[in-house]
């Protein structure tokens, strides 16, 4: 089971004081760092991020008790919130170890509405900071030199609760009655913009109406490139589907937002989300174990945009050290674990080894592991594992695994393609900066095939040599498809196996028909006629990888054994070092010599005086065949 693992924590959390009646944690998701606020700051704050080398320690005047406190981007000014109703202000010059901070803050209250309550703050610059009341969001400038701010925006709204996405930016409101419409903003360099409300399905309308949609459920996250509202929507006991889900709604910078993903969850209580990898991961309380949902993969039996989970229920792998109940642990965006009682952050992670055995289905499994991250090698040892199989309905399951592979290999090639082609036209008037395609793990040339899994396969013992000819010229078929130029270490990989079997006459018909006439080594552009050319071409091949012998069996298998050049093969023998091997090849054209002229001497023009002398120095003279008397 330990093996099944495919969640683990990080190898190194950050880790900070534990959460006390004297001590206070803070987490802020924008700049990922964790506050620990002792004593109301009087006997210090320390502050730790997962890219600061150094933890940031200062102290504050303890003038009650902080519901918030944030670094603005950079760590320039920080914020604190004690109250409802103001916000206090202080710039920092972390130069130092321990600051004190109190000389050096203003406080600030809403210009807007002076009734109104602080529910919390997002910085989205250095110092440029949005501030969300129960009565609208207000957008402001901060200028601490001056100890004041100035007001770039703002719009009044009821309120309920907000979420903020850091990532991109955006800062959703929950508005109404109910809570159920939510009114997004976006931010960007000074400027606020207004999208589209949405409204989010309740599975049952309350009477009278209420708040229905708690902050609990809702949460966002960037998911490929685009950002999602997650809505963690519970069954109702009326309901026919009585199984909680996650339904997912696009929200794009411009036009509508639309229910986009279902996902099913097939059980009920209590839910966390996390964002790991494109993954969905979907955290079950009462039975410790989590869910992952890829929005890419198809299901079959399932309407368009439903999805089931990837892999079957699994615990996150247990920490190198014990620790309390998880269920306590809180969950932030897009992929922290936070146990604030004993004062760790965690980075959650996916393990992609443990998937290969909980996915049968290897085109799915292929699909899955070609959108993650750190994929190559598992994906290699897939390819390995498959072909380990044996042969048996095996064949086809290969060829699709190649195909995937090979279509991801060629939308890299014709992007770099279109790169360098824009690069050497330069740069066109109005049009954006090329950039250059990023060469994912999820890239498998023909290199990482050869080297990691077809030479290793075609030296494999007890497999048919049959199906190892099949699955090379499956994976050559592939990448013709995708119109991808076949390298020639693969078609002398082809050769070779071929050689090593007899299979002469296959290795014949395969050059004769153009099966591997790709190969620059392997054909030249001449005029001779294709029979001869591919004879002399896998000889060729063959003595420039030392297989004398079976340069010799191929030749004698075609019937071109009494016309061949003898220098050309005992060069080749020589070559090797391998003594018998040059005394086999000699004796060879010795018998050749006899059976053709009735005496076994080369003739003159044959050239072949050198080899004649390394022949007697290594067996003496009486080794030479004499002529045969009759």
């Amino acid at each position: 089971m330990s093996d099944e693992h495919y969640l683990e924590l990080c190898d190194n959390p950050v880790q900070f004081e534990n959460a006390s009646s004297v001590n206070n944690v803070f987490f802020d998701e924008a700049n990922k760092q964790v506050f620990a606020v002792r004593s109301g700051g009087a006997t210090g704050v320390v502050v730790k991020g997962p890219d600061d080398k150094n933890s940031v320690a200062f102290r504050m005047d303890d003038k009650g008790e902080v519901k918030c406190i944030k670094f603005s981007i950079g760590n320039k000014i920080l914020a604190v919130q004690r109250t409802s109703k103001a916000v206090m202000f202080c710039q920092m010059n972390l130069q130092c170890v321990v600051l004190e901070v109190s000389c050096l803050c203003f406080v600030f209250r809403s210009l807007q509405t002076k009734n109104a309550s602080v529910l919390g703050f997002c910085w989205t610059n250095w110092n440029e900071i949005v501030f969300i009341t129960d009565q609208g969001i207000e957008f402001y400038q901060v200028f601490p030199d001056k100890r004041s701010v100035k007001l770039l925006k703002s719009q009044s709204i009821n309120v309920n609760w907000y979420q903020y996405c850091p990532e991109t930016a955006v800062i959703l409101l929950s508005t109404t009655v109910q809570g159920n419409v939510l009114q997004p903003f976006a931010f960007r360099s000074g400027t606020m913009s207004k999208m589209s409300k949405f409204e989010i399905e309740l599975p049952v309308v309350p009477k009278p109406a209420k708040l229905s949609l708690s902050e609990r459920d809702i949460a966002m996250a960037t998911i490929y490139g685009q950002l999602y509202v997650m809505y963690l929507k519970h069954h109702s006991r009326t309901a026919n589907s009585p199984s909680a889900e996650v339904v997912l709604y696009h929200l794009p910078r411009e036009g509508a937002c639309k229910k986009s993903h279902v996902l099913k969850l097939n059980t009920t209580g209590k839910f966390a989300l996390n964002i790991v990898d494109n993954l969905v991961v979907v955290h079950h309380q009462s039975s410790q174990t989590s869910l992952i949902f890829d929005i890419r993969l198809r299901e079959p039996d399932c309407a368009v945009n439903t999805h089931q989970p990837v892999l079957p229920a699994r615990s996150i792998h247990p920490y190198r050290i014990p620790l309390s109940d998880s269920s306590s642990w809180s969950v932030f965006q897009p992929d922290i674990i936070i146990s604030a009682s004993e004062g760790y952050l965690w980075y959650l992670q996916v393990k992609l080894p443990p998937t290969v055995n909980l996915l049968q289905d290897k085109g799915k499994l292929m699909d899955f592991l070609l959108r993650r991250r750190d994929c190559k090698m598992v994906i290699l040892s897939v390819c390995s594992q498959i072909l380990e199989g044996g042969e048996k309905g095996s064949l086809p399951v290969v060829a699709t695994v190649f195909d995937k592979l090979n279509q991801v290999y060629k939308e890299y090639l014709e992007a770099e393609q279109t790169y360098t082609l824009a690069m050497e036209s330069g740069p066109s008037r109005g049009s954006a900066a090329q950039k250059r395609p990023v060469r994912t793990q999820a890239v498998i040339d023909q290199s990482d095939m050869y080297t990691h899994v077809l030479s290793a396969f075609t030296e494999r013992k007890g497999v048919s040599h049959k199906f190892i000819i099949a699955v090379l010229m499956e994976y050559i078929r592939s990448l013709n498809q995708f119109q991808i130029t076949v390298q020639h270490y693969l078609y002398e990989l082809v050769i070779k196996t071929l050689v090593q079997h007899n299979l002469f006459y296959m290795l014949h018909q395969f050059l004769q028909y153009h099966v591997l006439s790709d190969s620059k080594p392997l054909v030249r552009a001449t005029p001779q006629p294709r029979l001869s050319t591919a004879n002399d071409e896998i000889v060729e091949v063959l003595l420039s990888k030392q297989q004398v012998l079976g340069a010799l069996r191929f030749i004698r298998s075609v019937g071109g054994h009494d016309n061949v050049s003898a220098r050309k093969f005992l060069d080749a023998a020589q070559q090797t070092g391998d003594q018998m091997l040059f005394y086999t090849v000699f004796r060879f054209f010795q018998q050749r010599n006899q059976r053709l002229r009735g005496n076994p001497a080369f003739n003159p023009g044959e050239h072949c005086e050198e080899h004649v002398v390394h022949f007697k120095q290594l067996f003496g003279e009486q080794a030479l065949m004499k002529p045969a008397t009759v």
